[in-house]
């Protein structure tokens, strides 16, 4: 079933200075459950795009369709920021506690999830610290967590692992993938690492220079159990640097 579809989306800054194209373009489907990944140079408008999607900005052109849940209610949509956005004033707990208290949810209900999700993320015993107590990575975590508590139909995800080291990166990584077996939920991820695309990705779209436009779409055929040493996997690294190098002499 279709979860989003993005027709002709197009976005133009006006500034002092004259208008900024910044992206598009830019048409796409994604069915639900798919884990699909724009990848991207810096500057290409996958922000942009992000934030559209998210009611944040409006387009110049185009619509973008978010197909309502089967239940008939209003789809969740849950949005990761490069930078957490936690709220600096609240304990972690009650930074994953918000959402579903906007939702008016039950406190019972609020306590389960926020404890059960606490639990999967490995931050049970950082519930009562407060966001500058806790490491980059950690903090990372926490603002994943809240964004997944919420169990969101359509979940956007802003480089939220680029600030991070290799091996934080890395383990976030597998956490946002054990954590998605276990929902339906229709990720869209942008960056602009190759290897991370690869390693997340059920299906990569590489935007070109400003304004962003697609100039590949690849689906990735890997085992659901993904090894960044495996031939395959190199392989479509390689391909897709290939792709790069060819935007960057252009």
């Amino acid at each position: 079933m279709m979860a989003l579809k993005v027709t002709n989306l197009s976005k133009i800054y006006r500034e002092s200075t004259g208008e900024v194209h910044a992206l598009g373009p830019v048409s796409f489907e994604m069915e639900t459950g798919e884990f699909l990944c724009f990848l991207g140079p810096t500057g290409c408008g996958k922000t942009t795009l992000l934030r559209t999607i998210a009611g944040l900005e409006k387009p110049d052109t185009g619509e973008v369709e978010i197909q309502s849940p089967p239940d008939g209610g209003e789809s969740v949509i849950g949005y990761v920021f490069q930078q957490g956005a936690l709220f600096p004033w609240m304990s972690i707990f009650a930074n994953l506690e918000f959402p579903l208290k906007a939702k008016s949810f039950v406190r019972d209900t609020r306590r389960e999830k926020v404890e059960s999700m606490l639990e999967m993320m490995g931050l049970s015993s950082f519930a009562s610290s407060f966001p500058h107590q806790l490491s980059g990575g950690m903090q990372q975590r926490a603002a994943l967590a809240r964004s997944l508590v919420m169990e969101p139909d359509l979940l956007l995800m802003d480089e939220p692992f680029s600030s991070l080291d290799t091996r934080t990166s890395q383990e976030l990584q597998e956490n946002l993938r054990e954590l998605l077996k276990r929902a339906s939920t229709t990720v869209l991820f942008v960056t602009h690492n190759i290897e991370e695309a690869v390693y997340l990705a059920g299906e990569v779209i590489v935007l070109g220079h400003r304004p962003g436009r697609i100039v590949r779409r690849e689906t990735i055929n890997l085992p659901d159990q993904r090894s960044r040493l495996s031939d395959t996997f190199t392989e479509y690294l390689v391909s897709l640097r290939k792709t790069f190098e060819s935007l960057v002499s252009h």
